[in-house]
């Protein structure tokens, strides 16, 4: 055993010597370790979508949204208060229901703040996920919402409160469909794809699907990049009146985050909608293209700040509702955005995962688990339906019961009570941007700091570096105590 343990030593020593020699001998050009370097220039994700094009010539579509993390919620913490206001006691409920469209004549009553986010059959999900979805939200009390798709029996049946998406495929957009809705959400974009144009096959589209969209056997379903019909904001406005008139039902809009949203919002607002959704950049989908996802947009955190502070400018918080979505996976981070300044949320990647993390084994280790939910997915014949119902509705009442903690700590009454004065923020750009206030500059001081600090446009790391340097406190010459 001895003369093995030798023996094999020698032979991984010998192995290793010569790797080395190779490896310093070598040009750079001929050295495996070129692959170190090249690997921290373009990552493994971004070598494999370079292999994808090559080989297709096509976008390669990228399931669930960006990678990228641009939205820092771990630079926003909530304060606890102990004394100069006091914890909630214990046996004080939190309240932690909203009203979407409160103006409305028949407004969305929900009894948690997270929403299913709008995930198609069909061009998404299969069947029993959907079911599953809306079961789910039903049981914790919250809507689901159908996304860009036409009206599943199964899913207005399983689903006690249903947004329905009147959208650019014209799939949910006739009066005998959206009248059997709790709320209409008109989608003119999304987080992870802007407003770009998709469209599925005819070849992958089945019987079932081909039925609920109203599709011909050889017809593709097609997702123009304008809302058919909508060509300028009259029509958007007259539209907005039609549906009101029809239902009664609050009537929103969905768009992608982006720079120009105060305009956008503006004109929302002129067109007298109930709720605007505001889709990040880190939005989920079921496959686009990584440079939408990855370079277009604007953050949910940023973007979620500014759709807010415009409505209360414009005497519309409270009015007119707010829905932030786009990357939310955490309570934490879902909390943080109706402190900002959101109603409610939507979740849907956080969602998808809670239906089937109790049954992953049924696809890996061959087979990724989306399998199982997918409409094209290999396995969906698999996925529980009683099992993925329950897990996802412990996930929210999980999440609830979190946020009611964070409520609890910051000595409020209900999750609405949350705002931005319960926030700081790690970083002075950060604080400014979303308008709370920097924590580690006690509140009297903020004005201070800010004005030893110059103006941010022109001020930069080595300035702040200098500043903290001169101070006995570290924070320039400003002494919170």
């Amino acid at each position: 055993m001895n003369l093995l343990a030798k023996l094999l030593r020698g032979v991984t020593g010998e192995m290793a010597d010569d790797a080395a020699r190779t490896m310093i001998r070598d040009k750079y050009t001929e050295n495996l370790y070129e692959m170190i370097p090249a690997g921290k220039k373009v990552n493994p994700i971004y070598f494999a979508e370079i292999a994808m094009r090559a080989a297709r010539g096509t976008p390669a579509p990228r399931p669930l949204g960006s990678h990228q993390h641009f939205s820092p919620w771990e630079m926003l913490l909530f304060s606890p208060v102990h004394l100069f206001r006091f914890p909630t006691p214990e046996n004080v409920s939190i309240n932690t229901s909203v009203t979407i469209g409160p103006r409305a004549a028949k407004p969305l009553n929900i009894s948690i703040p997270i929403m299913i986010a709008g995930m198609s059959y069909g061009g998404a999900l299969s069947k029993t996920a959907k079911i599953a979805l809306a079961r789910a939200a039903s049981l914790a009390g919250t809507a689901t919402n159908t996304g860009e798709a036409g009206l599943m029996e199964e899913e207005r049946e399983a689903a006690k409160l249903l947004i329905g998406q009147y959208n650019r495929g014209g799939w949910l957009n006739t009066k005998d469909k959206y009248t059997r809705l709790d709320a209409i959400e008109i989608q003119l974009g999304q987080g992870a794809q802007g407003s770009t144009p998709q469209q599925t096959k005819a070849k992958n589209i089945g019987e079932e699907y081909r039925e609920v969209f109203e599709l011909e056997e050889d017809q593709n379903a097609v997702i123009h990049s304008r809302l058919p019909g909508v060509n300028s904001r009259e029509d958007f406005i007259a539209l907005v009146s039609e549906l009101k008139a029809d239902t009664g039902v609050p009537v929103g809009l969905k768009i992608a985050a982006t720079h120009h949203l105060e305009k956008e919002l503006q004109i929302a607002l002129e067109a007298g909608c109930d709720f605007i959704t505001v889709d990040g950049a880190e939005g989920g989908t079921h496959g686009g293209a990584p440079t939408l996802q990855d370079d277009l947009g604007l953050p949910t955190m940023y973007a979620v700040a500014r759709a807010a502070r415009f409505l209360e400018q414009k005497g519309a918080a409270g009015e007119v509702s707010l829905i932030a979505t786009g990357g939310l996976v955490t309570p934490g981070q879902m909390l943080k955005a109706l402190a900002l300044g959101a109603d409610a949320v939507y979740t849907g990647t956080a969602a998808v995962m809670a239906l089937i993390c109790d049954q992953i084994t049924k696809a890996t280790p061959f087979e990724p688990p989306t399998t199982l939910v997918v409409y094209n997915g290999k396995l969906t014949d698999k996925l529980d339906l009683d099992k993925s119902v329950q897990s996802l509705f412990n996930f929210l009442n999980a999440c609830v019961r979190e946020m009611e903690l964070v409520a609890i700590s910051a000595g409020r009454l209900a999750l609405a009570e949350l705002d931005r004065s319960d926030l700081v923020a790690l970083d002075p750009f950060i604080a400014r941007a979303l308008d709370i206030e920097l924590g580690y500059v006690a509140p009297d001081s903020q004005d201070m700091f800010y004005s030893k600090m110059g103006n941010l446009a022109s001020f930069n790391t080595a300035d702040m570096v200098a500043t903290n340097s001169t101070a006995n406190t570290g924070y320039g010459e400003i002494n919170p105590q």
